[in-house]
């Protein structure tokens, strides 16, 4: 499954859902998400790592179906390396990412 695809099955099981709910709503199931995951990385779980992880993903495809981002466009900046120094790894020197 691509990034798209993945987005368009968001979209299509949540979208109006997560309209409903309101987009600063949405973000801040979101924000509860990553808090889990902060807990799953503490913890080293592999499951519940991946649970977490593909939560958080969910959500933040959903919040871009909400304001019309397309999340593949959105990464294709990172394709090369760094966006800013070109490099891979990452060379810049002056900022941590």
């Amino acid at each position: 499954m691509t990034l798209r695809e993945f987005q368009a099955a968001i979209g299509a099981t949540y979208l109006d859902k997560d309209s409903a709910r309101g987009l600063f709503a949405s973000f801040a199931w979101l924000s509860e998400e990553v808090g889990e995951l902060a807990g799953a990385l503490r913890s080293g779980e592999t499951e519940a790592l991946q649970h977490e992880f593909g939560d958080c993903l969910a959500w933040l495809a959903s919040l871009a179906n909400m304001v019309g981002v397309d999340l593949e466009s959105a990464v294709a900046r990172y394709g090369e390396g760094c966006p800013r120094c070109g490099g891979q790894p990452c060379v810049c020197v002056d900022r941590e990412h």
